[in-house]
């Protein structure tokens, strides 16, 4: 536990990766965790990321642009790492 509230402590959230297949859907979001779970659309996820229900600890900014999908909105990437590494 006190490696989550350092990672948390230094400015990163918690996430979990999601793939999609469905029409007009995002391929790829992040399930932001806590108490009201949202999606972002990260529009630079890098490859070795694209693993559905991988989990994450992650740093963004976000995008003034349009939406690629309903649910999330886009941001980019600027820190993420796999969470228990």
């Amino acid at each position: 536990m006190e490696r989550a509230e350092k990672m948390m402590a230094n400015g990163f959230l918690k996430g979990t990766i999601v793939y999609s297949e469905a029409e007009n859907d995002c391929p790829y979001t992040i399930k932001v965790e806590g108490d009201e779970p949202y999606f972002l659309d990260p529009v630079n996820l890098e490859n070795s990321f694209k693993t559905d229900g991988a989990e994450i600890w992650f740093k963004f900014t976000g995008l003034r642009r349009m939406n690629r999908c309903e649910k999330a909105n886009p941001v980019n990437i600027t820190e993420m790492q796999k969470r228990g590494e």
